[in-house]
């Protein structure tokens, strides 16, 4: 069995990667299980989604120290989140930072400082620049995408690029298969 804790601000389509993510599972007969924690806004609200899939999945959450994964849409989600991490499991994370709503202070944290201490941290932290997915792809909004690219290149999920590639074709609209399926390309050559 494999896990992925999958976490970002809401907005991000975070809860979207996670079933992508279950689709290509059930697409290999694996079976597949899925969680959401969302915030106290659908927009800019803490989101959190646990993924596990494989031959027998008999929980949907991951308890602390079991994700293989965490894929941190934003940087300071991915270090609150970290508790769930296995010690030998990896980070890929992105370096943009997104305040979410439900934080306490007005001001913006430093995203250099959180990824700083996740490469300290974690000796398997791959970070995604959003400005490589924004020059390809002229906007953010394949962020989860290009996550989802750096995810399979990792390995770490037993799911191939090909496997993503086919779960995006049933999720999203043709029209936006293009660009979600460039940004995918982008993740995994960040890998």
């Amino acid at each position: 069995m494999k896990s992925c804790l999958l976490c970002g601000v809401g907005g991000q389509g975070t809860v979207l990667a996670s079933r992508i993510i279950a689709d290509a599972a059930l697409a290999k007969n694996w079976f597949a299980r899925t969680a959401e924690t969302i915030g106290m806004a659908q927009r800019g609200g803490c989101v959190v989604s646990h993924v596990r899939i494989g031959e027998q999945v008999d929980s949907p959450l991951i308890p602390p120290g079991k994700a293989d994964l965490i894929i941190g849409f934003e940087p300071g989600e991915a270090v609150r989140n970290l508790h769930y991490l296995k010690p030998d499991g990896m980070v890929i994370v992105c370096d943009k930072a997104i305040q979410p709503t439900a934080a306490f202070s007005s001001q913006p944290y430093d995203a250099n400082e959180m990824l700083i201490y996740l490469q300290n941290k974690i000796s398997r932290c791959h970070i995604i620049l959003c400005q490589n997915i924004y020059d390809a792809c002229g906007t953010l909004k394949p962020l989860n995408t290009a996550l989802l690219g750096a995810m399979a290149q990792s390995g770490m999920m037993g799911l191939s690029l090909e496997n993503i590639q086919n779960a995006l074709q049933k999720k999203i609209k043709p029209h936006l298969l293009p660009i979600n399926m460039r940004a995918l390309e982008i993740g995994a050559k960040s890998i």
